[in-house]
């Protein structure tokens, strides 16, 4: 099972995190900064997998993990977890970033964070893997979007309505009103 998923800069800041297993929030902030100094004074020539952290797990836990130009991209597991289908669904993640936003960078992940979440969503979910298929991954996130497009329309009507009534110019429309000729309250019996 999949514990946590870090993803953090060359200088530590965190740009994704996912924890899977409550931590209280100062606790989470101690468990990426452990791992960034784990993870980042490692050589990138050396395998790309080492034993948790003291405060993700210690031994029963592995970080495995993915330098990319200015990220790192940190999957903490338990050992039921295969380190190479970790390591391929690193790389499945960071493809389908990359074709969501054409040559990812680390500003989509700050500008970005709803959408990043909802990739992560379709890979991973309460910490099991759910699908590695990218292709079906990026037709999920296309219907999402025109879901979100067409969210944007309904939403825009009660704007197109209230600009449409403007238009309309009500008080002139109400003093042209023709109404019939009603008799006298004089004339009337009771």
């Amino acid at each position: 099972m999949i514990k946590a998923i870090l993803v953090f800069n060359n200088h530590g800041k965190p740009r994704l995190s996912k924890f899977y297993q409550y931590y209280p929030e100062d606790i989470q902030h101690q468990i990426i900064r452990e791992t960034f100094h784990l993870v980042s004074k490692r050589d990138d020539n050396v395998c790309n997998f080492l034993e948790g952290g003291t405060l993700i797990g210690g031994s029963d836990y592995r970080l495995i993990y993915r330098h990319y130009a200015t990220l790192y991209f940190v999957f903490c597991v338990d050992s039921s977890e295969s380190e190479l289908g970790i390591l391929d669904l690193i790389q499945v993640f960071v493809e389908t970033l990359d074709k969501c936003f054409e040559n990812v960078c680390e500003l989509d992940l700050i500008f970005h964070v709803d959408k990043v979440h909802y990739i992560l969503s379709e890979l991973v979910m309460g910490g099991m893997v759910l699908e590695t298929n990218m292709t079906e991954i990026i037709t999920r996130i296309e219907e999402q979007n025109k879901l979100e497009k067409q969210e944007a329309g309904i939403s825009a009507a009660p704007a197109r309505a209230v600009s449409a009534m403007k238009e309309m110019n009500i008080p002139q429309k109400i003093k042209d009103i023709k109404l019939p000729d009603l008799p006298s309250i004089g004339n009337l019996k009771f």
